[in-house]
């Protein structure tokens, strides 16, 4: 595994921000009001060819805030996974008591501490910086976070304690991502999966506000797990916050190689479920669509099939993804998910050879022949394939504009019915031969 350089601190000192700068994009939310990372956050990085992750943490204070057993937990364990702590404060405020509450749990673990002192831009505080020598970690770093002033000497300093570290680079694993509307029981499933208490779990609605990567392995086989934002409708995302939330989850859907659309069985299917599944159309990505909850459901002879009728009815852009019906909370199909998962990208990365793949479009084609469409009768030369994740496929004929929207659903369905594209969407694009 790469390094892993956790950044810790009290509430609204730019640990995000600090975060965003060293991956060099907006991933983690920025907001002035305190408290607003509440879950551990990973992104990879790159400083002077040294590649690691960094990992942003919720803030500490000693007062009862909302959240801050839950978030002094994921600031524990970030701690525990990190090689190399980045301790930030905040220049303008001076030491505070949050500070040295932080400077303490820092003590107890045997890890390398970089103190780095933030909002430095303003002269008139510059001073305040030795007061930070105070903590006890020695050398402090200098920042701006908003200009970012004195952050390639805080990396340099970073990736000079990567020497003595073991490491390894990542290997290639199944990447998922989670996605739904919020409070379906999605933290709850990433927990269920990873056996941990990996994210905060509540029954408020939106506590995820993150998207959160996990590795794991399951039967020897390694995966990445994303757990997401619970995503709003458009018309009803009125603060920034919900409005990088669903940067984000579209981030995390474009990264994955499988996306999960958790559905929750005890309230059905809504219109937002509805919203949310077309990101998943609208990015070409396999799709697994996980009925949560099932343990609240009354079930009766058909209850199971009832349900699937109604999913199947009202997502038709999905008609690819097969159904799981599970429950996180007790556990229960869980072990369901990951054969899907490996027969999934094994379709989402599938090659078929050409001649293989002619012999089934001509054999269709001359079963069941074209009509006449936009004043002309469509013509089938050849086809091959010409990219994967998704598997795409090129048919060269006579004409584009000849072909119905119904026959190109036709050769689809020959394509899944021949070669097995199990939960992946498939792309066809017809080409008039020169």
């Amino acid at each position: 595994m790469l390094p892993k350089v956790a950044i810790v601190g009290r509430p609204n000192v730019g640990k995000s921000s600090l975060f965003n700068r060293i991956i060099g994009t907006r991933l983690s939310i920025t907001d002035d009001k305190p408290g607003v990372t509440r879950d551990r956050i990973y992104a990879k990085a790159t400083w002077l060819t040294h590649d690691f992750y960094v990992i942003d943490t919720g803030g500490i204070e000693i007062k009862d805030a909302p959240f801050q057993v839950e978030i002094k937990a994921q600031v524990e364990i970030a701690i525990e996974e990190a090689d190399i702590i980045i301790f930030l404060v905040d220049c303008r405020a001076q030491l505070t008591d949050d500070d040295n509450y932080i400077a303490k749990m820092l003590y107890k673990v045997k890890k390398d501490v970089i103190v780095a002192v933030n909002k430095v831009d303003d002269e008139k505080f510059k001073d305040n910086i030795y007061d930070f020598y105070s903590l006890g970690f020695g050398d402090i770093y200098p920042i701006s976070t908003q200009h970012g002033i004195g952050l390639g000497d805080l990396l340099d300093e970073v990736v000079a304690h990567f020497d003595k570290l073991d490491t390894k680079e990542e290997e290639k694993a199944i990447k998922f991502s989670l996605i739904g509307r919020p409070n379906v029981g999605k933290s709850s499933l990433v927990n269920a999966i990873l056996k941990e208490n990996r994210v905060i779990v509540s029954n408020i609605s939106g506590t995820t506000r993150d998207s959160i990567d996990e590795k794991f392995q399951y039967e020897n086989e390694d995966y990445v797990i994303i757990d997401t934002a619970g995503l709003k409708k458009r018309g009803k995302i009125y603060e920034n916050l919900d409005k990088y939330a669903q940067i984000r989850t579209i981030d995390a859907i474009l990264r994955s190689d499988i996306v999960l659309l958790v559905l929750d069985a005890s309230t059905g299917i809504i219109e937002q479920d509805l919203h949310v599944g077309q990101y998943i159309d609208m990015y070409n990505k396999p799709c697994i669509i996980v009925v949560n909850k099932w343990d609240l459901i009354k079930k009766e002879t058909n209850t199971m099939q009832e349900f699937e009728r109604d999913i199947r009815d009202k997502f038709k852009y999905l008609d690819y993804a097969p159904i799981v019906f599970l429950s996180a909370l007790t556990k229960s199909r869980i072990t369901t998910l990951f054969p899907m998962l490996k027969l999934t990208d094994e379709a989402y990365k599938r090659r078929i050879q050409t001649s293989v793949l002619n012999d089934v479009i001509i054999d269709a084609y001359q079963m069941n022949l074209p009509s006449f469409f936009n004043g002309g009768k469509l013509k089938i030369y050849y086809a091959t394939q010409v990219g994967v994740c998704p598997p795409t496929f090129a048919i060269f004929v006579n004409d584009e504009n000849y072909v119905h929207f119904s026959y190109k659903r036709y050769l689809e369905n020959q394509i899944r019915k021949n070669f097995s594209f199990f939960a992946t969407p498939i792309k066809i694009e017809f080409r008039r031969r020169d």
